[in-house]
């Protein structure tokens, strides 16, 4: 029978599936290296198990062990798999930007969580790292795992992700493409890679708010590149010793919004639910798509499942809280730009010539006509200039409602800019909406092309 001695066995040989929509407009062939079919949903179950390993084979893990780690969450997965097969407990710190899923999985494996500030020093006492390596010296038969300078994570990528993706390409691969965090994925796939063809391209996806892509271009370690971002699982305050500079040819930033979107592109357009970090190797090949030729093979590796980012990338209200669905024109953009300008109205019973004056002292080409506090129609430019050159002689005297239109319509601040050729029409010159504290703005056709 053909049956894996534990769950342990099922890590390893992920697929390789090839991009399409969302790599169309890139020259080279684009193929994606799955880490999410591993049992923990990530690629850090490789090198769970091998740091484990060795650390059993060093004697720095004894049976009934406590094993401590750092982790933005997949790690401690990986970790939690290995420790509920052979017995072990599991401390795990992290910080207080992961997502809310990240921490329950963990507690599901039976680990205790300590989530740590994000906005400190890694030396801070209250960062996850200090506090990590607090508790491995304070508690008996412990072992704190430190993927970031514990040389076993490089290694298990050096003896399994590197030989796959050379087999898997038969040996074509010319770049790769991949997050760079711990360091430890694109060093031991590098390393491997490089000894078998050394002309392969090894680009790293970085983040703004990291120190990596500036401390490779000028071997300075610049403080002044740090500050917090949303994405999870890339980029880092630190150098661990993982990273291997000198394999690496590239780093490119990539902004938490873009990254965002792209995880949602590769979910909508190729039906592959990823985390945070394959959006930011996606954004970072459409960035560095000019660089590729038809003849190029790109791999890029994604690193962990969507299921952990439902609550943030995944989720709507989160994007727009963030701004990042901003790159996508809202009605709400369109306010912003009001935010200054005085809704102008004319009374039902007020003369032509009034809102002809308003109009005149407003530079404006169409009102929201008032009765009792309502909207009641709305008076245009074209409505009052056919009326004056159909009555030349008595233009200032009728009232507004003989001439008044339907009241423009009143759309949702959260509607898409896109959707507004629905209700905006030859008739329909312009819409109202609502801000927030329940003011009334006027947008026109002018509005939306000076957005655009």
């Amino acid at each position: 029978m053909k049956v894996c001695k534990n769950v342990l066995e099922t890590i390893g040989n992920t697929p390789m599936i090839r991009l399409n929509k969302v790599a169309s407009e890139v020259k080279a062939l684009v193929l994606a290296k799955v880490e999410t079919f591993n049992p923990g949903h990530s690629i850090k179950d490789r090198m769970a198990v091998q740091m484990i390993d060795d650390a059993e084979a060093n004697g720095l893990l004894k049976p009934g062990g406590t094993i401590i780690e750092c982790t933005s969450g997949n790690t401690g997965m990986g970790i939690a798999l290995v420790a509920a097969v052979r017995g072990y407990k599991c401390i795990f710190t992290t910080s207080d930007k992961q997502s809310k899923e990240k921490i329950d999985m963990l507690k599901a494996l039976g680990a205790e969580v300590i989530v740590c500030p994000t906005n400190v020093e890694p030396k801070d006492p209250r960062s996850y790292y200090s506090v990590a390596e607090r508790l491995s010296k304070q508690l008996p038969n412990s072992y704190w795992a430190n993927q970031y300078d514990n040389l076993s994570n490089t290694k298990a990528h050096y003896l399994t992700t590197g030989p796959e993706i050379w087999d898997q390409t038969d040996g074509k691969i010319t770049h790769l493409i991949v997050g760079v965090g711990t360091g430890g994925t694109v060093s031991g796939t590098a390393r491997y890679l490089k000894e078998k063809n050394p002309d392969v391209k090894i680009w790293g996806i970085d983040t703004y708010g990291s120190v990596f892509k500036k401390y490779h271009e000028t071997g300075i370690f610049d403080e002044k590149e740090i500050y917090p971002y949303i994405t999870e699982g890339i980029g880092e305050d630190i150098l661990p010793a993982n990273v291997d500079f000198k394999l690496i040819d590239h780093f490119e930033k990539v902004a938490d919004g873009d990254a965002a979107l792209a995880a949602r592109r590769l979910a909508r357009e190729e039906g592959l639910l990823l985390g945070y970090s394959a959006g930011s190797a996606l954004a970072g090949l459409l960035q560095l798509k000019d660089r590729l030729k038809e003849d190029d093979v790109v791999v890029i590796i994604f690193h962990d499942h969507g299921s952990r980012y439902v609550g943030k990338i995944y989720n709507d209200d989160w994007m727009r809280e963030r701004g990042f669905l901003d790159k996508e024109l809202m009605v709400r953009d369109l306010i912003k730009a009001h935010a200054n300008q005085k809704l102008i109205t004319v009374g039902a019973d007020d003369k032509v010539r009034q809102a002809l004056q308003l109009m005149k002292e407003y530079d404006i080409s169409q009102m929201p006509v008032m009765k009792e506090n309502e909207i009641v129609g709305s008076l245009s430019e074209n409505a009052v200039l056919t009326y004056i050159l159909e009555n030349p002689l008595s233009h200032t005297e009728k009232p507004v409602s003989e001439i008044m239109d339907e009241p423009l319509p009143m759309v949702d601040e959260d509607l898409p800019v896109s959707k507004l050729n629905k209700y905006i029409t030859k008739k329909i010159p312009a819409v109202m909406a609502k801000d927030k504290a329940g003011n009334v703005h006027i947008l026109t056709k002018y509005d939306i092309l000076q957005m655009i």
